[in-house]
């Protein structure tokens, strides 16, 4: 068992309560198919590792059959007394925000102080490991915090989780998806045919060229796939490495976190990155479920040309 595995298994515990809650709610037309999706999710956070993984493939294409297929609707809501929910918002006043922002604070906290946590000289936590850790305490403290503040009982939380959850849909899965999606693209060397496809149409040695070319590609493929992460390995891979780094001598760490902002800007123009763009239309009941994306778009814009003025005075500084 790692460190992770607590955290785990109380992620599983909501999707099991939210399975629970789907299959006995009369007013879903899809409670069968929607206690299945959250039930098998929960099985695969709950006993992942110890299940074969050929298994394990196979219910996450059930997963997305059953998705795909309008499987997962959202269930029926039980609205708070809108005047007690009032007075509750003005008894709290600003403590409301405290949860919200010991999230941050303890996660940035916990990951720059677990590479003095050693033992026999060796770091306790791995990166990534350390920081899921960090963001998983934040994330509990700020529970804490929030039962204290609420005077709610601990499964107040849960049933409200599950009921965000459940709000969200199946989109509360694409970061995740998406992101393998991505491992698996470089992995299978898409990242090569972008290379040869930009060498082919780019005038390679001009730098402003392949600045542009990455910045454009990151936020192209973001609104394929949906998400940074999943654009992040192919278009670095495939632009960034070989032509800003190893042609022009492109300073890596600062291409590289201009680049992610550049697929940012791509985030937030697609339906692809559903639970950002779409899920919040759904959930404010606008007319129009492309209203956000609209919103954004101007800014998104803007912030990609910036993106490319930037990345083509920084990166270079050191290069001869």
């Amino acid at each position: 068992m790692n460190a992770l595995t607590p955290i785990y298994v109380l992620v599983g515990a909501v999707l099991v309560v939210l399975a629970v809650r789907t299959v006995c709610d009369r007013g879903n037309p899809r409670r069968a198919a929607g206690a299945t999706f959250w039930g098998v999710l929960a099985l695969l956070f709950l006993a992942g590792d110890a299940l074969p993984a050929a298994l394990v493939g196979a219910l996450v294409l059930l997963l997305a059959v059953l998705a795909g297929f309008g499987g997962v609707v959202r269930g029926t809501r039980v609205e708070r007394d809108p005047v007690a929910r009032a007075a509750s918002a003005h008894r709290l006043g600003n403590r409301l925000f405290l949860p919200v922002l010991l999230i941050p604070t303890l996660t940035v906290a916990g990951v720059y102080g677990a590479k003095y946590l050693e033992v026999g000289g060796k770091p306790l936590f791995s990166g990534q490991e350390a920081t899921l850790l960090a963001l998983s305490l934040g994330c509990l403290a700020a529970l804490a915090a929030a039962l204290r503040a609420t005077r709610e009982r601990p499964l107040a939380a849960v049933a409200a989780g599950a009921g965000l959850l459940d709000a969200v849909g199946w989109a509360a899965l694409l970061p995740l998806v998406l992101a393998v999606l991505g491992g698996l693209f470089a992995a299978a060397g898409v990242g090569d045919s972008v290379a040869a496809l930009v060498s082919a149409v780019v005038p390679t040695d001009s730098r402003f060229a392949c600045v542009l070319a990455y910045c454009l590609g990151m936020a192209a493929f973001t609104m394929i796939m949906g998400n940074a992460f999943a654009a992040f390995p192919v278009i670095t891979g495939g632009v960034g490495l070989p032509l800003l780094v190893g042609l022009h001598g492109a300073e890596p760490a600062s291409m590289a976190a201009i680049g992610m902002l550049s697929g940012y800007c791509g985030t937030l123009m697609t339906p692809m990155a559903a639970n950002f763009n779409i899920v919040p239309a759904a959930l404010l009941e606008l007319r129009d479920s492309h209203a956000v994306i609209k919103a954004q778009a101007p800014t998104a814009l803007l912030l990609l040309a910036a993106n490319v003025a930037i990345m083509h005075a920084v990166v270079f500084r050191h290069a001869g």
